[in-house]
């Protein structure tokens, strides 16, 4: 795909740079032809005063000498004879032909002869004699001056054009290609049993919307897993009532032979189901690692729950407010942990304030770090400290504070932390601050502390237009 788009930025771009290169360039070449031949008919204009006044030899030999380019041997008079006895003059440089010189003469205006070494412009112009005839040569370097200069340059802005149109082209296709390489490989890593993969959801939009489905399909399977091994567990406990009466008749048969071997059977049967156990055990608990390594999408775990809360609040007339949850979040920790930690403080906010107070959730996906804010309009916490250690209230109520302690729990376990303070509504914040999993920055880092200190100037702006 990258190299596909790179062809046709190539062609497309080609094909651009020569419809107006080439166009420009003969308009070019154009332009030089007629700026030589207007110099030349400035300076055949030059003579033709002094022809109107005089055709005497010394005379027009110092006017073409005074000329521009009369010295370099450029300019020639044909001045017809005079009288019945007279000879037609010829001052200055000839070289073109007799017959052109003639025949621009008849014509009575202006002409361009062919020469050796580029063109000869003949200007003719009536004296008392008959018409004379100004020849001016022009070179063919003075036909193409600057126009070698002006290609070149044209050239160069044509080669720029396509290497830039080439090297956006590759830009562009390396944003595409790279999420379609990492969706790919993820698919390989899930389909090795790596369930812990995931793929973040960048790009363009339709990348974007395949990264999320994959996403969603690998959490469906890590959850169809953990369900099988579930079932697996709960179905060999459930062999275990059975094959205690078994052991039991077993007991019973006496001391022949048959019976040592139903109980050997027996034995065996119990071993291979306790096999069993312990592997849907360990293979649950590999499950439930990969589901926390994967993580979840924090947006999408918000949505839900305040779905759910949001009934409540209407019926206690609550306003409640959602600010960052319309983009996909990934955090590195399980969605039910999540969801018991975002559960734990909502439930805080309808325990701790009256019927009427509203509340707001919060999402800021930051470089190194998602932090959740859970703000209420109540009357705060008298001792914020206290509300974090197990088994002390945060409002002086008899509350263990398992809440918020399960909340401290699943932010630590990310390498982040919890932080209790004023709200922007006037009441509790509760501050989530959940580190990335390929960035463990500890809050105390100076990262951190300017994401916190950007955090608060947003908080105190928002405070301010709220005012």
């Amino acid at each position: 795909m990258r190299w596909a788009l790179v062809k046709v930025a190539l062609a497309v771009t080609t094909m651009v740079v020569v419809a107006f290169a080439v166009p420009l360039g003969l308009v070019v070449k154009e332009l030089a032809r007629d700026r030589a031949y207007s110099n030349a008919e400035r300076q055949a204009a030059t003579i033709g005063p002094v022809l109107a006044i005089t055709t005497d030899r010394p005379q027009l030999e110092r006017a073409v000498a005074s000329a521009e380019t009369g010295s370099g041997g450029r300019i020639g008079v044909h001045v017809p004879a005079s009288g019945r006895n007279g000879k037609p003059a010829e001052i200055g440089s000839r070289r073109a032909a007799q017959k052109d010189v003639e025949a621009a003469a008849e014509l009575g205006r202006a002409s361009i002869s062919p020469v050796t070494g580029g063109s000869s412009l003949l200007q003719p112009t009536a004296v008392a004699s008959g018409i004379a005839v100004v020849e001016v040569f022009v070179p063919d370097a003075a036909l193409t001056n600057g126009v070698t200069t002006s290609w070149v340059v044209l050239a160069g802005v044509g080669l720029a054009l396509v290497i830039g149109s080439v090297a956006v082209a590759d830009r562009l296709g390396t944003r595409m290609v790279r999420p379609a390489e990492r969706l790919a490989g993820a698919a390989h890593d899930l389909g090795k049993g790596k369930l812990g993969v995931r793929v973040p959801e960048d790009g363009p939009k339709e990348l974007r919307s395949a990264a999320s489905a994959f996403n969603s399909m690998a959490d469906q399977v890590v959850q169809l897993l953990a369900n099988e091994r579930e079932l697996a567990a709960d179905l060999s406990h459930r062999l275990r009532t059975p094959l205690t009466v078994l052991r039991l008749n077993a007991a019973s048969l006496g001391d022949t032979p048959a019976a040592e071997q139903t109980r050997a059977a027996v034995e065996q049967l119990e071993r291979e189901v306790d096999q069993i156990i312990r592997t849907a055990r360990e293979q649950k608990a590999q499950t439930r690692q990969a589901a926390a390594a994967a993580g979840c999408d924090a947006a999408e775990v918000i949505r839900e729950r305040m779905g759910f809360w949001s009934a409540l609040a209407e019926d206690e007339g609550r306003t409640v407010r959602i600010a960052g949850a319309d983009r996909p979040v990934r955090v590195p920790v399980a969605r039910p942990e999540l969801a018991a930690a975002l559960d734990a403080m909502l439930g805080n906010v309808f325990r701790h304030t009256p019927e009427g107070t509203a509340f707001a959730v919060d999402v800021h996906n930051a470089e190194e770090a998602v932090i959740v804010l859970v703000s209420d309009a109540g009357g705060g916490i008298a001792d914020p400290d206290a509300a974090l250690r197990r088994g002390h209230g945060g409002g002086g109520d008899g509350s263990t504070g398992l809440g918020l302690d399960i909340v401290r729990r699943l932010a630590e376990s990310t390498g982040g932390d919890v932080r209790i303070g004023r709200s922007v509504l006037g009441g509790t914040e509760v501050r989530v601050w959940l580190a990335l999993d390929d960035r463990r920055a500890r809050p105390g880092t100076r990262r951190g502390h300017r994401l916190r200190r950007t955090l608060g100037g947003r908080r105190r702006r928002t405070a301010r237009t709220g005012s």
